[in-house]
C-alpha cells in the first residue's frame, strides 16, 4: 500500500504541515487558550435554550445568509455611528480573517504583519497562497513604526494586519501608529481587536478611525469577553464596500440559524455577559504584579492573558507546571510562556505551582555550584 502523500495530490506547501491547535489535555487548571473562565449564567443559558428551540423549528430552511439581525445588533453594540451595512459576521474571527484573505490576498499579493503575533496569520496566508511578510517588533514588543513604514514601502502589501491587543504579548498599539500605517498602506489594513474589551482604561479602539480610513477594518470576537468560545462568532466593522467584498467570497449560508440566535441572545444580555470582564482585568493586573515581584519579565497586557519569562528551558517549566495540574501555553519568543487569566481559585493554583517550579529551578541551578 502506498503512503498517503503518494496517493493524494496534496499541495506541496502543505506536506508535513501539522494542524493548528493548542494541547487539549484533561487537567484541573487549563489556562492555555485565552478562554473566559466564567460560563453564561443560568438565566442566559435558559434564554439561549429558548432561542435555539425557536430556531430549531425552522431548521429545514436555510438561515438568513446575510445575518442581518445579528449584524444590526452588533452595530448597536459597537457604536461609533456604525450601521448594519458596516458590520460582517462569521464563524469566529478566524473565518472573518480567512474571508479577508480570500478577498484581498492571493497569488502575487502579500500580507504584512508584526511578529511575534497570532500564529494563524501565517496560516491564512499559506492557505490562500498569499506571500507572508513578518516585520519584527521591538524588544518591548511594541511596533517599530519606522521599520513598519519601510517594510510597507518595500513590499507594497495588499493587506497589513495589526493585532491590538497583540497575541501572545498582550500589548496594544497606539492610534497614532495605526493611523500612520493606514496612511502608508497601498492596500487594506486590518486591526485585530479580539481582546478589545479587556483593554486597560484609556486604551482607545481603532473603531474611532473607521470614518476617516476607508480601507481600514476592525475585527473582533464573541469568544472572549462574551464567553462564547463554543458558539464560534466573530465579526468585522468596516466600510460598506469592504463588507460587500467579503459577501462575494463567503460560502453560501455560512452562519447557521442556531449560531445567529445564540449570538443575538448574548448581545441582548451583554451587560451580564461581560459583567466579569472587570474581575478578569483585575486578576490580570494582580498576576502581572506577582510575576514581576517573582523576578520574571512581563510586558504590559491589555488582554485576558499575560506573557512571562524568560526561561532557559521554557518547555521544562511548561512540563513541570503540567505535572502539577496546570496547563499554560508554550508560545511566543523562545523562553516565554503565556498564561490565560482564570478564576481567582485557578490563578492561586497557578501561582502555587509556579512557586514550586521556580524553587526547583533555583535548587537545580545551585546544585552544581562550588
Amino acid at each position: 500500500m502506498r503512503a498517503a502523500d503518494q496517493v493524494l495530490p496534496l499541495r506541496p506547501e502543505l506536506k508535513d504541515v501539522q494542524p493548528y491547535g493548542a494541547p487539549q489535555l484533561d487537567v484541573p487548571v487549563r489556562l492555555n487558550v485565552n478562554e473566559n473562565p466564567y460560563p453564561p449564567s443560568r438565566q442566559v443559558a435558559r434564554a439561549i435554550s429558548e432561542a435555539t428551540f425557536t430556531a430549531a423549528g425552522s431548521l429545514n430552511r436555510y438561515p438568513d445568509r446575510d445575518a442581518l439581525g445579528l449584524r444590526t445588533d452588533l452595530a448597536a453594540y459597537l457604536g461609533h455611528g456604525l450601521s448594519t451595512e458596516h458590520v460582517w459576521a462569521a464563524n469566529g474571527s478566524n473565518e472573518v480573517m480567512q474571508q479577508v484573505l480570500h478577498a484581498f490576498g492571493g497569488p502575487g499579493r502579500s500580507m504584512l504583519t508584526f511578529g511575534p503575533t497570532y500564529s494563524m496569520y501565517s496560516e491564512y496566508a499559506r492557505t490562500t497562497v498569499t506571500h507572508y511578510v513578518d516585520v519584527g517588533r521591538k524588544a518591548d514588543f511594541t511596533v517599530d513604526i519606522d521599520a513598519a513604514l519601510a517594510a510597507i514601502d518595500q513590499h507594497q502589501p495588499g493587506i497589513v494586519v495589526v493585532a491590538s491587543p497583540n497575541n501572545p504579548t498582550g500589548t496594544a498599539v497606539g492610534l497614532q501608529t495605526i493611523q500612520m500605517i493606514c496612511d502608508a498602506a497601498p492596500g487594506i489594513v486590518v486591526v485585530d481587536e479580539a481582546y478589545a474589551e479587556f483593554r486597560r482604561a484609556g486604551t482607545p479602539s481603532a473603531l474611532s478611525l473607521l470614518a476617516d480610513c476607508h480601507h481600514l477594518a476592525v475585527t473582533r470576537t464573541m469568544s472572549k469577553a462574551f464567553a462564547l468560545a463554543g458558539a464560534r462568532v466573530g465579526y468585522l466593522a468596516a466600510s460598506a464596500e469592504f463588507v460587500d467584498a467579503l459577501r462575494v467570497v463567503r460560502l453560501p449560508y455560512h452562519l447557521s440559524s442556531v449560531t445567529q440566535a445564540v449570538a443575538r441572545v448574548a448581545l441582548a444580555y451583554r451587560d451580564e455577559m461581560m459583567s466579569r470582564v472587570d474581575k478578569l482585568r483585575s486578576e490580570r493586573d494582580k498576576t502581572t504584579e506577582w510575576l514581576r515581584e517573582s523576578g520574571l519579565h512581563v510586558p504590559d497586557s491589555d488582554a485576558n492573558f499575560v506573557l512571562f519569562g524568560v526561561f532557559a528551558d521554557r518547555h521544562l517549566v511548561w512540563q513541570h507546571l503540567l505535572d502539577r495540574g496546570v496547563l499554560v501555553r508554550e508560545t511566543g519568543p523562545d523562553g516565554w510562556l503565556r498564561v490565560s487569566i482564570g478564576t481567582p481559585q485557578e490563578m492561586m493554583v497557578f501561582r502555587d505551582a509556579l512557586v514550586d517550579v521556580l524553587q526547583e529551578e533555583t535548587a537545580d541551578a545551585s546544585y552544581g555550584e562550588d
